[in-house]
């Protein structure tokens, strides 16, 4: 994966109209023993922002932070998982989202999960999804938006009974391509669904 990533020539935005934002894609070995994962967390139906939506570990950078920064304290702050710098693998694309906001995704090579302690407040449910999940041939599933050059991305995830939306839906599928099988796959044109331009 790292070898992958650090072949993609990924983009950045530089919008100082956008609120930053850093997220992880956690790899980790299944606490159930049946190989790699990568963590989906459900926010909390208490949340005042985007409550009860599939959701990566981060959040919001805040003064002084860098983005990477921001996404390995969101971690530790939402599933107790404490990571260093050394773990980052590597970086995919900004992606811009309709509710304002650049997000900055980092792959993160995590170690046991068995001190995972999610924030009830914040996360209501973590799912460990199977990395070979993520080749199902329904993944990406492609509907209508408004503007047809620009479909609403959803990835069907087996263990949430769900299909997840972007823009989480775009950071896990852009994940597959290019961390998984280094396939140099981009994403900022797919749309996001109504409900996530709150």
């Amino acid at each position: 994966m790292a070898q992958h990533l650090d072949a993609f020539p990924r983009q950045e935005i530089h919008d100082t109209s956008l609120r930053l934002a850093g997220v992880a894609l956690v790899v980790a070995p299944a606490s159930n023993g049946s190989g790699a994962c990568l963590l989906l967390t459900r926010r909390s139906s208490k949340l005042r922002r985007h409550a009860g939506q599939y959701a990566l570990p981060g959040g919001r950078v805040d003064e002084g932070e860098t983005f990477q920064e921001a996404a390995l304290r969101e971690l530790s702050e939402e599933l107790g998982l404490h990571y260093d710098p050394s773990t980052v693998l590597g970086t995919l694309d900004d992606y811009k989202t309709r509710s304002g906001f650049c997000i900055r995704p980092f792959v993160v090579w995590g170690g046991s999960l068995a001190e995972m302690t999610p924030d009830p407040i914040e996360v209501a449910t973590v799912f460990q999804i199977p990395l070979d999940d993520l080749d199902n041939s329904e993944i990406p599933r492609l509907t209508p938006g408004e503007d047809a050059d620009r479909p609403i991305l959803g990835t069907p995830i087996a263990v949430t009974g769900h299909v997840v939306h972007a823009p989480t839906a775009a950071l896990i599928y852009q994940f597959r391509e290019v961390a998984m099988h280094g396939r140099q796959t981009r994403v900022a044109h797919f749309e996001q669904p109504l409900f996530a331009w709150q």
